[in-house]
């Protein structure tokens, strides 16, 4: 019997303000790497809660999911895990002050020039693609996203 191949569910949001994307700084795998504000959907959880909750979990930003960017793969060379990305646009409402998660070393607002200076210091090629993708096509609508719950 061969082993069951389980992909990583997750999420990230793109925030734009003022020009500024959204970041944050977090070591992975021994680097201090930038990313948007991703991470796992948790079991019984909807991609839209976990994308709206790791954003703050990770930046202390509430925010209001606006539209989808896309769906991304992305095979790992660190550990060979293949995740699923559902990538969000969203509104950035009120920052609150909280502890952010034990990885993240900081939550940056960064141009996109600045972002591009910081390509060898990206988590994955998806945190380029997916801001590319924002900045060039118009967002899907959230109701292209159909979760069935009982």
């Amino acid at each position: 019997m061969s082993e069951i191949w389980t992909p990583h569910a997750t999420v990230a949001c793109i925030v734009e303000k003022n020009g500024r994307f959204l970041m944050v700084e977090e070591n992975s795998y021994g680097e201090q790497v930038f990313n948007q504000p991703a991470g796992h959907i948790d079991e019984g959880e909807s991609v839209f809660e976990a994308a709206v909750r790791e954003t703050l979990e990770e930046t202390g930003w509430q925010v209001e999911l606006t539209g989808l960017t896309g769906l991304y793969t992305y095979l790992a060379p660190q550990n060979g895990v293949c995740y699923h990305r559902y990538c969000f646009q969203a509104s950035a409402i009120k920052h609150v002050t909280q502890e952010l998660d034990t990885d993240i070393i900081a939550a940056h607002w960064l141009t996109y020039d600045e972002i591009l200076g910081k390509t060898d210091r990206l988590r994955s090629p998806l945190v380029l693609k997916c801001i590319d993708d924002y900045k060039r096509r118009a967002p899907l609508p959230l109701d292209y996203i159909y979760e069935c719950t009982p």
